[in-house]
């Protein structure tokens, strides 16, 4: 019978990433049809895709967690982490950053507020995972603030020199530091560099690492983005692993290798 639906039977629509797994999927059986090679930043995705694929997490018990995005991200970047960690009894709790394109001082301060907070709430020292830029700034956060952080966790992130990248990268951090000369209120500008804006955090950004506080760095020697060598603070657990930059993240390999170091610990 035509007309619209009863009440409670209405159709659930498509949601916007089932609309992006299908697309994606489709390209993906035309290139195996092709035989042409898979993006690895592809097949990192893919891996955590399914959670029913998910390896084991770390065991949280009931501790603070908080993922701070990278470069131009923001928190659901890492959200499907942040689910993962949840499975295994982590209290998660967000960085509040949209887009990581602002101010370090700014940024960092708004994690700290909030970090204190879970912190207080729980009773407990937090976990920080910082992807790229969001390493170095949990690097900032936790020699400012060691009595908040247990452990960090930094993918592939510029932790002995913040410039340490590729040339490629120069141009979108020219294009929205121009924005931020302009006065477009949250971007980054020069001043973030050289100025008075964020001097406290490039001080702390070169003090020593606090020896109560777990250092883990994971970097990719093909990493595309920040030289691996950035990566390799001598106050850190150097480990190795085979990932593209942006897809550290989400790839299986890296959350099996971070769930058996935070076990260990």
């Amino acid at each position: 019978m035509g007309g619209f639906p009863l009440a409670g039977k209405v159709p659930s629509l498509p949601s916007l990433s089932d609309g992006a797994n299908w697309l994606v999927d489709g390209a993906t059986a035309v290139a195996d049809r092709l035989k042409i090679p898979h993006n690895r930043l592809y097949d990192e995705w893919v891996s955590t895709r399914d959670p029913a694929t998910w390896p084991e997490p770390p065991q949280g018990k009931g501790r603070p967690a908080m993922l701070i995005p990278g470069f131009l991200a923001g928190d659901p970047s890492l959200s499907p982490m942040a689910r993962w960690l949840k499975q295994g009894d982590w209290e998660m709790t967000k960085s509040g950053i949209n887009w990581n394109v602002d101010c370090t001082q700014a940024t960092v301060e708004s994690i700290e507020v909030r970090l204190r907070e879970v912190v207080e709430e729980t009773g407990q020292k937090a976990l920080l995972v910082g992807q790229s830029r969001g390493g170095a700034m949990g690097k900032v956060v936790a020699v400012r603030n060691p009595d908040l952080v247990e452990t960090l966790v930094t993918l592939g992130s510029p932790l002995n020199d913040h410039f340490d990248i590729h040339p490629r990268v120069w141009f979108g951090i020219g294009v929205i530091s121009g924005l931020g000369e302009l006065g477009v209120p949250g971007f980054l500008s020069r001043d973030c560099a050289n100025g008075d804006c964020c001097r406290e955090t490039r001080i702390a950004y070169g003090r020593p690492f606090p020896k109560d506080v777990r250092f883990i760095s994971f970097y990719s020697r093909t990493d595309n983005i920040v030289r691996y060598q950035a990566c390799l603070h001598n106050a850190a657990e150097q480990i190795e692993i085979e990932s593209s930059h942006l897809g550290m993240g989400l790839d299986s390999e890296v959350w099996v290798r971070m769930s058996e170091e935070l076990q260990a610990s």
